[in-house]
């Protein structure tokens, strides 16, 4: 992504998930789907690419859930009454942990979509993170306590792949956005 000059800051891409030229537009088109819109609770990802989404979710008054960094400070509850005005710093991880409350994975409100970053998905739904296992512990933890929920993620177009290496324990996605196109994935 870096060598096509896809990538954007913060760089370089490694050890991270990318964030894209495009992503913006990706979480517009995630705002269109009818999971988003019926949505009042909604779990994103701390990573970059996903800000626009989280920003999004405030601005369109849904309740934000967002694990913070590495789950080294838990769970953040964002509520868009409380950042109204502020949604731009609120998405960021700064804000959020400044204007959100600590929540523990007890006291969760159930959402109604999860959106995770991803560094490749396939068609299937198999996605690659950064190599942390964060986000199928996010997703995994989320799903033991509430049931079965979407799962979302916003991405390059490069980054949907014909196959992406994955074990069974690995969390799947049901839904790819990217700038171009949604793909939805019978699970």
């Amino acid at each position: 992504m870096e060598y096509l000059g896809i990538a954007t800051f913060p760089l370089p891409c490694k050890g991270r998930i990318p964030n894209f030229l495009g992503a913006e537009i990706a979480a517009e088109k995630m705002r269109q789907l009818e999971e988003w819109k019926s949505a009042k609770i909604i779990f994103v990802n701390p990573d970059s690419p996903q800000r626009k989404v989280r920003e999004n979710a405030l601005r369109d008054g849904k309740i934000l859930l967002m694990a913070s960094p590495r789950l080294k400070r838990g769970f953040i509850m964002l509520d868009p009454k409380k950042v109204y005005g502020k949604e731009y710093f609120a998405s960021t991880i700064k804000g959020a942990l400044e204007l959100g409350t600590a929540i523990e994975v007890k006291d969760l409100p159930k959402p109604d979509l999860i959106v995770e970053g991803s560094v490749a998905v396939d068609t299937k739904g198999h996605r690659l993170g950064k190599g942390g296992g964060y986000s199928d512990l996010e997703i995994g933890l989320i799903k033991r306590v509430f049931g079965d929920i979407p799962v979302a993620t916003t991405v390059h177009d490069i980054q949907v792949v014909e196959m992406v290496p994955h074990e069974a324990k690995d969390e799947k996605v049901s839904i790819i956005v990217t700038p171009t196109r949604v793909i939805r994935i019978d699970l």
